[in-house]
């Protein structure tokens, strides 16, 4: 139970801003249950939904200003570490050459003009599903619980299916991602998503897995394997995939 709980905490250390504190005990214990990272997104969902609920109370704010908030509490509490990720993946993918160079590029810390175009299409596309979503002031809350838990099973689906490229974190959560993580993580974040949206949320959750495939795809013919970066961007692209499937497709299942 010590080992289980220490590896929650610490999944809150890893995958958020969230001051728990983070150990390397802690993150070795977090590789052993790996299935707990959508644990963690629905967590920062709910917490999403609350402010949301709480913004919309207000009716004090433009409308339009209720998805740029969301957006800038998204990152708040998550962090960067996941849209550089993004960045570093959209270089990567913008080199010209051999897998080496793709590969030396996105490890390049500095960020050029595909991780920049990468980034700027995750966040237009975020403003505009949320917005889309955002008229119906109880859709939205769910809406976003179902994205986090979707973003972070996507993590566990590209680690699971993926190899590792080099060590550090990414080679850690590629390396420590067993069946078993992946078949927990898929029945728990599928029981939220269904519980959250019914048919809908299911539905989207199963759109941020493909896409999350799609990354693991991308990064097998562009650089031989997954990183750290590809495990984060998965995240980003993985919300971005549900948010614009409930937004452009899944009120058609209401």
């Amino acid at each position: 139970m010590r080992d289980f709980i220490l590896a929650l905490r610490n999944g809150f250390g890893f995958l958020s801003t969230i001051p728990v504190g983070i150990t390397m005990e802690g993150i070795e214990n977090l590789m052993k249950h790996i299935y707990l990272f959508p644990v963690v997104g629905t967590v920062i969902g709910i917490i999403l939904a609350f402010f949301v609920i709480a913004l919309t109370s207000l009716s004090v704010f433009s409308p339009l200003m209720i998805p740029l908030f969301v957006i800038v509490l998204i990152y708040y509490i998550t962090g960067f570490n996941h849209i550089d990720g993004l960045a570093d993946f959209g270089d990567g993918l913008a080199a010209h050459g051999t897998k080496d160079k793709k590969i030396a590029a996105m490890r390049d810390t500095a960020i050029g003009t595909g991780g920049i175009v990468f980034c700027m299409i995750a966040l237009i596309g975020l403003f505009v599903s949320l917005e889309s979503i955002r008229e119906s002031e109880f859709f939205l809350p769910f809406a976003l619980i179902v994205a986090e838990t979707s973003a972070k099973q996507s993590m566990v689906t590209v680690a699971a299916f993926g190899r590792s490229l080099h060590a550090g974190f990414g080679a850690m959560t590629v390396n420590n991602t067993k069946p078993s993580d992946l078949i927990l993580g898929t029945v728990f974040s599928a029981a939220v998503c269904y519980v959250a949206l019914g048919v809908m949320g299911l539905s989207a959750f199963i759109v941020s897995q493909l896409a999350g495939l799609l990354v693991l795809n991308t990064a097998n013919r562009h650089f031989g394997g997954v990183s750290g970066d590809v495990v984060g961007a998965s995240n980003e692209i993985g919300r971005l995939a549900a948010l614009l499937y409930i937004g452009g497709i899944g009120w058609t299942l209401l």
